[in-house]
């Protein structure tokens, strides 16, 4: 009796084991233009700990977010981060971010970014590679919203920039 269940125990334990487990990277980014204030809003949310190993990994210290562990310094490698792997061009034009602070929500971090004195979006031109660098398969979403439009970019390390043209 104790041989089949030695058995049962190295089968099960052979078929649980031999499934491979994987992670999913992803961000989401929302843009959201909004006419009369003349701004454009972002809000890029990232799972928290991707995030702590891709900033120890590129600025060689331990980086702890969200933690009593976190410093003034570890939040702004994150901001310093965060706008070296975010580049927006509005009809063409490069524009100035202003990085307006972030914010904790279980596992992910919300970062939020404003643009200001942009009259008019006739055209949005965005490279996302944030955690790109860090992991093979990331892929970052990006969801733009005017008054009457919706559209969306999933872009990836082999494609990381996407065009949104506004009629």
């Amino acid at each position: 009796m104790k041989f089949l269940k030695l058995l049962f125990f190295v089968f099960c334990f052979t078929v649980f084991t031999s499934f491979t487990a994987h992670k999913f990277y992803v961000s989401i980014t929302k843009i959201e233009y909004v006419k009369e204030k003349q701004s454009i809003q972002i809000i890029t949310q990232l799972f928290t700990d991707d995030l702590e190993d891709a900033l120890s990994e590129r600025y060689g210290k331990d980086v702890h977010l969200d933690s009593s562990k976190e410093t003034k310094a570890d939040v702004a490698l994150f901001e310093k981060y965060l706008l070296s792997k975010l580049t927006i061009l509005v009809n063409g034009n490069p524009v100035k971010y202003n990085f307006i602070g972030h914010k904790y929500d279980i596992d992910q971090v919300k970062a939020y970014i404003e643009i200001t004195g942009i009259e008019a979006v006739n055209s949005m031109e965005i490279e996302n590679t944030i955690l790109m660098d860090k992991f093979e398969n990331q892929q970052n979403i990006i969801h733009f919203k005017t008054g009457t439009s919706r559209k969306s970019l999933v872009l990836d390390k082999e494609n990381p920039k996407g065009l949104l043209k506004f009629e």
